[in-house]
């Protein structure tokens, strides 16, 4: 159960973006003082700038990679590796558990619990190659400013379900960091769509719009199989609504 700002006193806003990046990202990092993680909720506006933080270290090492005249599928595999590994994978673990436990579940208690379980199962393996293979694609088609957008309005999509939906179980990630106030999760949206506009346009806007319906419709989906949200379902959200974004941004720019 995360603190109460009256219980340590008023904590500046500074730490929040420091907060965000400790619990998205594998970045190194300085240690935090425990107090902070007491307002991790909080820190959602900041989950944006995490994505946009991710999103040019992405695009430096794809620029880098291509002076040496790699292919762009080369290049796009080697920028999505290391996506991953500033990451952990957490994202990734996610989507795997996410598809495991809604579609091989048969009610919410035995859902929760296949997605608890370290195994992967059929659904999970199969969730992994398409999430990968199409973000691979569209890492490869995209441009650097529509690879920074996906990865921005992405990380915007997660708090918008922790704000709607309840938690699903009474531990994990998702229950630690808490449900953020609305406004925090609309600083964090608009921080995305004013992202999607000097980066993408008209296109960046219709892609965020589509992002929002895809998102609408995962927490549907969760709400109905398992009551409300984890961090496997946040987690999923990320990845589906980051393809979501790309696949528009290419539909639309090429």
């Amino acid at each position: 159960m995360g603190l109460k700002e009256t219980d340590i006193g008023p904590v500046s806003r500074v730490w929040d973006l420091p907060v965000a990046l400790v619990l998205l990202t594998r970045l190194p990092l300085p240690r935090l003082p425990d107090h902070v993680f007491g307002h991790g909720a909080r820190a959602v506006w900041a989950y944006p700038l995490v994505g946009a933080i991710l999103g040019l270290i992405a695009s430096a090492l794809a620029a880098i990679l291509s002076v040496f005249g790699l292919p762009s599928a080369i290049v796009a595999g080697l920028s999505l590796a290391a996506l991953v590994i500033l990451t952990g994978a957490m994202h990734e673990d996610g989507l795997a558990d996410s598809a495991d436990g809604l579609w091989g579940g048969f009610d919410p208690a035995r859902r929760l619990e296949i997605m608890k379980d370290s195994r992967t199962g059929a659904y999970g393996v199969l969730a992994l190659i398409l999430g990968m293979g199409l973000r691979w694609l569209g890492f490869a088609e995209a441009a650097w400013t529509g690879l920074i957008t996906a990865l921005v309005v992405s990380r915007a999509m997660m708090p918008v379900l922790m704000h709607a939906l309840p938690h699903a179980r009474e531990d994990g990630l998702s229950r630690s960091v808490g449900a953020p106030d609305m406004g925090s999760v609309g600083v964090g949206v608009l921080l995305a769509a004013l992202c999607a506009l000097i980066c993408a346009g008209g296109a960046g806007l219709v892609a965020l719009i589509i992002a929002v319906l895809v998102t609408a419709l995962i927490g549907s989906i969760a709400k109905a199989k398992l009551g409300g949200q984890t961090g496997d379902i946040l987690g999923a959200t990320q990845i589906i609504t980051e393809i979501t974004v790309l696949l528009t941004l290419i539909a639309l720019t090429q």
